[in-house]
């Protein structure tokens, strides 16, 4: 099995050590297994390194690790394929691993601090790109939120040593003061203490110090099942970028505005009560132009056994037309009709029209045009023809009437 380095030492950034097997990924990808590594591989909510293996003729550019019998380093490939025995430099992108270490500190510290006020039990954790998140038994608000914020970044504060110890058997001092229990010991258990703070069994990578992990910020929080609700959070430098964007695109968005004047709730409520007022016009306008519209379709309309056929060649897309179509029908008794467009067939009839079925009447249309549709007896529509519009059409006047007569 590969050494674990990330445990003895999380703050080794560079070693050499020796190839053990390699895989052949294929499309310039290939999978490593070392003697020994720096790597932390993904699991218990971290997500694995990434970084460098160089060695003589080739470089890799990791970008997953994972644990399946021994370490696996997976990346894509530069120069000839590693082979079993290599000498090889270690880099780790530092970075991504220090943040990704604050940031499961901070977790460790926000989880215990839940716990400490509200009884909260933290069920499920996950480190992202560029947030986190966690998950716990039990419903949060922006009071409860604010006041474990203050108490997590008291923590952080007050500089408190992290120490980190494994146990093949747990002591029953510690099983008293673990705050996430351990059902069943493998081989060992990592145990990180922060203090008197939190004690919690973790396989993951911490900082040695509560102060390096910055500052700890909810920035969501929702309800995710009845009984769980997830807590997003940032820590560290990750926690100034992500309120640095939140901030950039609150000005951008309060300079879009005609009053550009805080907050930016209120210059929203405007612009929504404007655009509410712009639509009442435009559906007022719409329903004018479809009177006149239904007037001159139902003009020229071909009347069968005393129901009036409106066909018609449609240029806009089949939700406008739709709308439309179930418009005519409705406001003219006696009515059916069949409107045609890119693609698509529409079918409609006015309930008290009786005796035909406008799915039937798509069925026979389908059998003879092809595609496919559906819809019920008042209002069917089909798609995914051949034939042009046109023709479509043509085929639904012709069954129409001869359902009509």
């Amino acid at each position: 099995m590969s050494g674990k380095l990330f445990y003895e030492d999380p703050y080794l950034r560079e070693t050499t050590t020796r190839v053990l097997e390699v895989k052949d990924l294929g499309s310039g990808m290939v999978s490593l297994k070392l003697e020994e590594t720096i790597f932390y591989p993904e699991g218990g909510g971290q997500p694995s390194d990434r970084g460098t293996i160089e060695g003589d003729g080739f470089r890799i550019t990791v970008e997953r690790v994972e644990e399946t019998d021994g370490i696996w380093h997976s990346g894509r490939l530069e120069g000839r394929l590693p082979k079993e025995g290599d000498r090889v430099r270690l880099t780790l992108d530092w970075e991504w691993r220090y943040e990704n270490m604050k940031n499961h500190t901070g977790q460790h510290i926000l989880s215990a601090v839940l716990k400490k006020l509200y009884d909260l039990e933290t069920t499920g954790f996950q480190i992202f790109d560029g947030y986190n998140k966690i998950e716990v038994n039990g419903k949060v608000d922006w009071e409860m939120i604010t006041r474990a914020e203050i108490e997590a970044n008291r923590v952080v504060s007050e500089g408190i040593p992290i120490t980190v110890e494994e146990y093949k058997y747990l002591p029953d001092d510690v099983v008293s003061i673990l705050r996430k229990h351990v059902s069943k010991v493998k081989d060992r258990v990592r145990i990180v203490k922060i203090g008197d703070v939190d004690v919690t069994p973790c396989g993951g990578t911490h900082v040695r110090n509560t102060s390096e992990v910055g500052p700890i910020k909810v920035v969501n929080f929702y309800k995710k099942s009845r009984d769980l609700w997830r807590i997003e959070f940032v820590c560290g430098n990750r926690a100034i970028r992500y309120l640095n964007e939140i901030l950039d695109d609150y000005w951008r968005s309060l300079d879009e505005m005609r009053n550009k004047n805080r907050p930016l709730v209120e210059r929203v409520k405007e612009l929504k009560a404007e655009v509410d007022g712009l639509e009442n016009e435009r559906d007022s306008l719409r329903r004018e132009l479809w009177r006149w519209k239904a007037e001159a379709l139902l003009k020229d309309a071909e009347e069968v056994n005393g129901v009036k056929v409106v066909s018609h060649v449609e240029a806009a897309p089949m939700k406008d037309a739709q709308a439309f179509v179930v418009y005519l029908v409705d406001k003219n008794p006696g009515t059916v009709a069949a409107v045609a467009g890119e693609n698509y067939i529409i079918l409609a009839k006015n309930e008290g029209v009786e005796g035909i079925s406008m799915n039937e009447i798509l069925r026979d249309v389908l059998a003879e045009t092809g595609g496919g549709g559906g819809g019920s007896e008042v209002l069917a529509r089909g798609g995914g023809f051949e034939r042009p519009p046109e023709e479509v059409l043509e085929v639904a006047l012709e069954k129409l009437k001869n359902a009509l007569s």
